[in-house]
């Protein structure tokens, strides 16, 4: 399928929906010889995105933060699935040293790299800062990602063709980034407008990956995985989470909790399937791509338009690079 074939953002048939597993959408196929990268892979659906794919036959390095529990959870993956080929790597996205030490770790040695998943993330935290200063949620889940994405993508060009498969939210919704004051320092901070100003970056970085290295072979995807119950929700105070419902009384379905390995089956659908051929900086849902739509609302169902908008992709690249140096 080639890109004058399927105009961007023309909605998918895959087949598969919300209640489709990993296991479901990788039923089939053959792996062997493909090696991932995934990041927070030591729990939730970092967790089960890689023992799906490990399941399958490809080679998984488990990006996490803390060690012992990454081993853990490769202990548990290996439990399953003897035969799963693991590496580890330990990194801490609210570091840009460590992010930068990360990288260099993994470019020692000249394996290829075919898919990188970009799936940690920190959600409705209260305000708070990485180590280099910038407001932790945007800091976590878009800077320490793109500076990882960057130096990595060499290798991705090197082994294509690659995916690069970023975790976004439906949660984009609920705020836009403020390219004047990512870092909430002029404004009240508010923990979903943060949150919804870093999913709308984590489309944006989609969007824009793609556009810069699909001619070299690498497409990009952005995620909606729905609602799970994981560690993502740990900040999640009662008065937050009803804060959480008020916004989101509009869309009943954002309600209907999925399983880990219903809430992993669309990153795993968008790092390996077949229908993405030669399409990429598209949102996907439930196992498929989705429309755009011009409602910003949570009711919609769908990427809103500014999170696809080109130009806006180009200046969050612009702004990214000059923060992350």
């Amino acid at each position: 399928m080639s890109d004058a074939m399927t105009a961007p953002h023309t909605p998918t048939a895959s087949g598969f929906s919300a209640a489709s597993t990993t296991d479901d959408v990788l039923a089939g196929l053959d792996l062997t010889g493909r090696r991932f990268l995934v990041t927070g892979a030591s729990g939730g659906l970092g967790l089960e995105t890689t023992r799906a794919l490990a399941a399958h036959g490809a080679t998984v390095v488990m990006a996490a933060r803390n060690p012992d529990k990454n081993r853990e959870a490769m202990t548990s993956i290996r439990d399953a699935h003897p035969g799963a080929d693991l590496e580890e790597l330990d990194i801490d996205l609210g570091s840009l040293a460590s992010v930068r030490a990360a990288s260099a770790r993994f470019l020692a040695d000249s394996r290829p790299l075919h898919g990188l998943i970009l799936n940690a993330g920190i959600m409705a935290t209260p305000l708070g800062h990485t180590s280099d200063g910038f407001e932790q949620q945007f800091g976590v889940d878009h800077l320490g990602h793109f500076l990882l994405a960057r130096e990595l993508l060499p290798r991705l060009v090197q082994s294509a063709p690659a995916r690069v498969v970023v975790l976004s939210s439906a949660g984009h919704r609920m705020g836009d980034i403020d390219f004047d004051d990512p870092n909430f320092a002029k404004r009240d901070y508010d923990p979903f407008l943060s949150y919804g100003a870093a999913k709308t970056c984590n489309v944006l970085h989609a969007v824009e990956i793609d556009r810069r290295y699909r001619d070299l072979g690498v497409r990009a995807f952005a995620v909606h995985p729905g609602g799970i119950h994981t560690e993502l929700g740990r900040y999640m105070t009662p008065e937050v989470i009803q804060s959480l419902m008020d916004r989101i009384s509009d869309r009943p379905q954002a309600l209907t909790w999925k399983s880990p390995e219903q809430g992993a089956a669309t990153t795993v659908w968008a790092a390996t399937s077949a229908l993405l051929d030669g399409r990429g900086g598209e949102y996907c849902e439930d196992c498929n791509v989705s429309p755009v739509v011009d409602d910003d609302s949570l009711a919609a169902v769908g990427v809103a338009a500014r999170a696809v908008d080109p130009e806006r992709a180009r200046e969050l690249w612009v702004l990214s690079e000059r923060l992350v140096g």
